[in-house]
């Protein structure tokens, strides 16, 4: 597996002299004679070091790491930090010897040299003058960024070969070194793309690194509020002469380059114009590859890969995105890898279902849950009808149960503190309902009919609970403020289709027409849109979501039911 094992025993070459053997030095140095050790030091400390030189010395550490114990840890920092990475292959393959020699022989280094290889998950920092001002940043322009990346991980092999503890020790030294939010989308990317890489070998770290880097992307989703994100967006459709038109909203719905006549679409309608939702963006499309890439071998879904990455993926979204309060975007994770087979979106329907209907449950979390039902039922494409019905049959029985257990009680009146999951399942069913009502209807529309009446919302909405004063079914927009991952789900998303005239009529349901404003997606937010005094899903997150983006596209109106103040 790894290229420069036989540099890990092979033996030294000629050694090479510091007034001494290094043996002879270091031995002095134990007994108080530093000259030597000093003029080490400083030869090692070299900016203009040769890559001969580099060679020589890490033939004669290599022979005398015996003697590298916890006392010589500075001199070992200055090893660790050889400009090794970009020299010639000969010095790559000699340090990567020494790495594997020094911490088989002394694991009081080993978090040293895994500090130094996972310091190198970025580009390397460069400083640039602009206006007399000195501003570091990532060197994006590396030409063999790529290939140092893949010796860094060739070093990660090599060190967990050696000492099978790696993975505990690694773990922390991931998270100390995960760049701050603020740091350019390149830092970000490469470090994140890093440490995906690292779950393929060694795997025992992979829900910890998913965890990671979900906790990140959620940090930074809660942190760009939509509504900044449509500023910034329609700021930028503004100053580019109106390319964009403002109601085509976040995105530009053709495909990257596309040609319209002969004109290419240009780079930047690729690009968010808000900078954290631009590196959002960004990672969102690296997990995904990484989804993809985890599920497919050789084109094929694997199913045996499949489902284990659904189970850690299952595992983040229970203890991330579920007790998450504003959550846009980052919990498609889900909505993606169920895309790739049925069953998995049935587990994950089923998953969510089990957390909703059982009382031991925090209320917030049932009620969570209830809403990424709906929303999950509603937009995803590749569930069929067959489970809908499924699904909206489990849901209202539910509901008639609730109610019926409710109806002789002393709190059976409205109050959302009380029935929470019970408002939260009613948004489910009528979200679905209006989402997925044509595909309900379609071929026969007196069976289709049949079905809904049979389902007996007449009630459900006039119950004493009066869940029409706490639930209005939110039908909204697409997948809002991500461009690039934005065409990861697209293929799969089920976008609101209107209602006609007649099919109204027909179902003569007491639902009014709205104006063409929408309000942010349930699956986006994982949480139950409601009126003013209506809880969240979080608590103390009081909150009104009637006022709407104005840069909706596809929207259907809002559907609600006139409720008494």
């Amino acid at each position: 597996m790894l290229g420069g094992d036989e540099f890990i025993s092979s033996p030294p070459r000629k050694t090479v002299r510091f007034g001494g053997t290094l043996t002879d030095i270091l031995l002095k140095y134990e007994k108080g004679e530093t000259t030597d050790f000093e003029l080490l030091k400083h030869q090692l400390s070299d900016p203009d070091i040769k890559d001969a030189q580099i060679i020589n010395w890490l033939h004669e550490f290599r022979a005398s790491v015996v003697y590298l114990t916890k006392e010589f840890e500075q001199l070992v920092s200055i090893l660790l930090k050889l400009p090794w990475l970009r020299r010639s292959r000969e010095v790559v393959e000699e340090y990567l010897g020494f790495l594997g020699n020094l911490v088989s022989a002394q694991t009081v280094h080993l978090r040293p040299c895994l500090r130094m290889i996972v310091s190198q998950f970025v580009p390397p920092r460069i400083t640039i003058r602009e206006d007399d001002v000195d501003i570091s940043d990532s060197d994006d322009d590396d030409e063999n960024l790529s290939e140092n990346f893949n010796t860094c991980h060739r070093a990660l092999q090599t060190v967990a070969r050696y000492v099978p503890s790696t993975p505990q020790f690694l773990m922390p030294i991931l998270v100390e070194n995960f760049p701050f939010i603020n740091k350019s989308e390149r830092t970000l990317e490469c470090y994140v793309h890093n440490l995906l890489r690292v779950t393929v070998y060694l795997p025992t770290l992979r829900l910890q690194i998913l965890e990671l880097i979900i906790e990140k992307l959620l940090k930074l989703d809660v942190s760009t509020p939509q509504q900044d994100i449509e500023d910034a967006e329609e700021a930028a459709n503004n100053s580019n002469n109106d390319e964009k038109s403002t109601e085509e909203g976040l995105f530009d719905m053709e495909e990257d380059e596309e040609r319209k006549g002969n004109k290419v679409v240009s780079s930047r309608s690729e690009r968010m114009a808000h900078p954290l939702a631009e590196r959002l963006d960004i990672l969102m499309t690296i997990l995904f590859s990484y989804i993809k890439d985890v599920c497919h071998v050789d084109g094929k879904l694997d199913i045996n890969n499949t489902k284990d990455l659904y189970r850690d993926l299952v595992s983040v979204f229970d203890k991330l995105i579920l007790p998450t309060h504003a959550s846009c975007h980052v919990q498609y994770f889900m909505f993606y890898i169920c895309s790739f087979k049925l069953g998995l979106a049935e587990a994950f329907l089923d998953h969510l279902w089990k957390k909703l209907h059982d009382p031991n449950n925090p209320s917030v979390i049932r009620q969570t849950a209830g809403s990424y039902i709906g929303s999950f039922l509603a937009r995803a494409k590749f569930i069929p009808v067959v489970t809908v019905k499924a699904c909206l049959d489990l849901l209202v029985n539910w509901l008639h149960k609730y109610i019926d257990n409710q109806d002789t009680g002393a709190n059976a009146y409205c109050d959302v503190a009380l029935h929470g999951p019970f408002y939260s399942t009613c948004q489910a069913v009528f979200y679905t309902l209006i989402f997925r009502h044509k595909q309900l209807l379609d071929g026969n529309l007196r069976k289709g009919l049949s079905y809904l009446q049979s389902l007996n919302f007449e009630r459900i909405v006039m119950c004493q609970l009066n869940p029409l004063k706490i639930c209005i079914p939110s039908v909204v927009n697409l997948f809002a403020a991500i461009t690039r991952s934005k065409k990861t789900i697209d293929p799969f998303y089920q976008f609101w289709e209107e209602l006609s005239a007649e099919d109204l009529e027909n179902l003569k349901k007491p639902i009014k027409k709205g104006t063409s404003e929408d309000e942010d997606d349930d699956f986006l937010k994982g949480e139950t849109p409601q009126n003013d005094g209506v809880v969240g899903i979080a608590p103390n997150s009081y909150e009104s979501y009637t006022r709407s983006p104005v840069s909706s596209i596809g929207s259907p109106p809002d559907c609600y039911v006139l409720y008494p103040q």
